[in-house]
């Protein structure tokens, strides 16, 4: 794949669109910091009229992602709003009132349920696998130590109970800092793979985008012209794919969760690893991007 161009800067794009669905870790924050070169370009993106609406696969809801993303130094002007996948299962866990769910994820997840029993004024019931209606998967409960294989006797003690799973963050991994750790899509995965029912909210799958789309076009107060909006991420498999299954050009960010086989030794980009992974991805970028900088 040579013909891909290596953009010199987000300004080379501004003037081709309007807007931009920008994913966040691995492009914005690692989830210790944020990237201040990759916020000043949101924010010359958005000084010259264009508008920005982040598209996470974090498990949290809006508000608490905001929250999140302001608290690591992300500026509020570097964006005009967001959309994350915790957001579109929350939703679903609403539409579910009366049902009892089986969380499976870490505590620190536990915001999704709570905005959930505000906005149903009560509760939502978490219980045990033996007495759930349906599974809530966030996570593993103990990232760092273990993997998904682990999970294998209790994904099929709720495939034998046919339970249907929601996952709130479709990643199949993610960087935290220098570490690679296994997330909510690895359980959701092997789950499938057993015969059960997965529902997904995140990237690569259709929801997230028609919701980021339905929030850009409130922000412009009207329809939206899907060729003057670009995504932009370093996921093959969410990033890549979605934005090619939403009818959307992408700007494919190489340095980020997939650096290590796009840039062995940290040399230049191996095009023959990036042609393996847009034939997973079954989309083709536009443009890469090393990083994101204006």
């Amino acid at each position: 794949m040579t013909d891909v161009p290596m953009l010199s800067g987000l300004h080379e794009l501004a003037g081709r669109y309007d807007a931009l669905l920008c994913d966040v870790w691995g492009v914005l924050i690692d989830g210790k910091k944020h990237f201040p070169r990759a916020a000043d370009a949101l924010q010359r993106f958005r000084a010259q009229g264009g508008r920005v609406v982040l598209i996470t696969n974090a498990s949290r809801p809006d508000a608490e992602v905001r929250r999140q993303l302001l608290g690591l130094g992300l500026p509020e002007d570097a964006f005009d709003d967001l959309v994350s996948a915790g957001e579109l299962t929350l939703r679903e866990i609403v539409s579910r009132k009366g049902q009892a769910c089986y969380h499976l994820g870490p505590p620190r997840d536990n915001g999704l349920f709570e905005e959930a029993g505000r906005r149903l004024g009560a509760p939502v019931a978490k219980v045990s696998p033996e007495e759930a209606d349906y599974v809530v998967c966030t996570g593993l409960f103990a990232e760092r130590e273990e993997i998904p294989q682990d999970y294998d006797e209790r994904l099929a003690a709720l495939k034998a109970r046919d339970l249907t799973m929601l996952c709130a963050n479709p990643d199949i991994v993610v960087a935290i800092g220098g570490d690679i750790v296994y997330c909510a899509g690895a359980l959701a995965e092997r789950y499938a793979a057993m015969g059960g029912k997965v529902l997904m909210f995140g990237k690569p799958h259709p929801p997230i985008y028609a919701a980021a789309l339905e929030r850009l076009a409130a922000l412009r107060g009207g329809a939206v012209d899907k060729g003057r909006v670009f995504a932009m991420g370093d996921g093959a498999l969410t990033d890549l794919a979605g934005a090619g299954m939403a009818g959307l050009d992408c700007v494919f960010v190489t340095d980020g969760v997939h650096a290590e086989e796009l840039r062995p030794n940290g040399g230049a980009v191996d095009r023959d690893a990036l042609a393996r992974l847009t034939e997973l991805a079954g989309a083709r970028p536009v443009a890469l991007a090393s990083e994101v900088f204006w």
